[in-house]
Parts: C-alpha cells; structure tokens; sequence
C-alpha cells in the first residue's frame, strides 16, 4: 500500500494526490507537518512534506515521486506517447513550478500564514512573475487541457499550484495576476472542476484550511 504523507494545505502534496486519483492508484494518506524531528528526519531526508511511503521504501521530492508514479503505474499514463510531446509536457511543468510558483512562494508568509514579506520582496516577486506568467502564456494551448487535448500530468500541477499563484498574488497585489495575464485560465479552470478526481482535491483543501480557521 502505498502512504502519501504531508498535508493538503501544500500544493506539492495536492499535485502527488491529484496524480494518485487520475492514476486510479490505490493510498492512504498520513497527515504529517515538516520538522526536524529525528523521527521525521529518518523518513524525509530534509524533513519536508510531501514523501511517499511505498513497498520498496521512501521517496522525497514531488517531482521525482510523480516520475515513479508514471514509470511503475503505466495502466493509466499521464504523459503522452511520443518523446517530443512529452518534453512539451516537461516543460510546461518546469515552466510553471521554476518560472513562477517559485518566485510567488516567497509572498506565501503573508499571503497565508499571519506573517510579513518586504516590499522589496514583493517588487522583485511581481517583476519575475509577471516575466514567467507572458511566458507561460506562449505556452500554453488550453484546447480544452494546458498542452492539448489529452489531460496529462501537466494538468494536475496547474490544478494545484493556479490556486496558489492567484490567490497569493490577489492577496499581496490586489489583484489576480494570473488571470489578468492569461484570462483563458478561467475557462480552463472550469473544464478542470468537471473532473471528480479534481472536485475530490479542492474538497479536502477546503476542509483543512476550514479546520484550521476553527482552530
């Protein structure tokens, strides 16, 4: 059986369960917060979330856990055929993640958790942003999926980070710098919701950040 640990507040983790469900992949999920506790140390080298508990031992890193998934899950494959298309998929994925969630988790301490992030941050933030949101935008194709026609793996990390980036750059700048670069992105949202395995992923982020709140 395989153990998915972490929490559905992180993006990270969302996209792994997002690939688990699309997968039709049987897990459990154990909730589990970053620390530097030797006993979390002995399963996460860093201490980070998200991690997977498989037969064969741990891995860490979500990009290298959704590599395995693809590679060792193949009934239902969440990267195209051919080599060129898959590349194209790649891309989309680093371009997302290393191009702009990257610089936009820099504004998360305010954003989310109760803290300040400086205006020099903030401006260098929104400069590499916007630079990597034009350049997703060149991207993308969204007929009706991020790069075609086929949901693929590149979906499920815009499933999980396009909620982060939106609502972070909303909050700090006032307004929601990922669709008012790449407006299609609504409309893709939308056809995104239709999937059960999505609905299912943005149901359990909701119940946490609501238990949180009560808190």
């Amino acid at each position: 059986m395989i153990t998915l640990c972490g929490v559905s507040l992180s993006n990270y983790y969302n996209k792994i369960k997002l690939v688990l469900l699309e997968k039709e992949i049987e897990f459990i999920e154990e909730n589990v917060l970053p620390s530097q506790d030797p006993a979390l140390l002995a399963r996460s080298p860093l201490g980070k979330i998200p991690f997977l508990e498989t037969e064969a031992g741990v891995l860490s890193e979500s990009q290298v856990i959704l590599e395995y998934l693809e590679d060792n899950f193949t009934a239902i494959p969440l990267y195209p055929s051919q080599a060129f298309e898959r590349a194209k998929c790649r891309e989309l994925i680093q371009h997302i993640e290393l191009n702009i969630e990257l610089h936009v988790r820099r504004l998360y301490k305010e954003a989310f958790f109760g803290g300040s992030v400086t205006d020099e941050i903030k401006a260098e933030v929104l400069e590499k942003t916007e630079l990597g949101l034009h350049g997703l935008a060149r991207l993308v194709k969204f007929s009706p999926y991020i790069s075609g026609n086929v949901f693929t793996m590149a979906d499920c990390i815009a499933v999980a980070h396009f909620f982060m980036i939106s609502a972070a750059t909303q909050k700090i700048y006032g307004e929601d710098k990922l669709l008012a670069i790449i407006p299609h992105v609504a409309e893709y949202n939308e056809v995104l919701a239709e999937r059960l395995a999505v609905q299912k992923v943005i149901a359990d982020r909701a119940q946490m950040v609501m238990a949180m709140m009560l808190k």
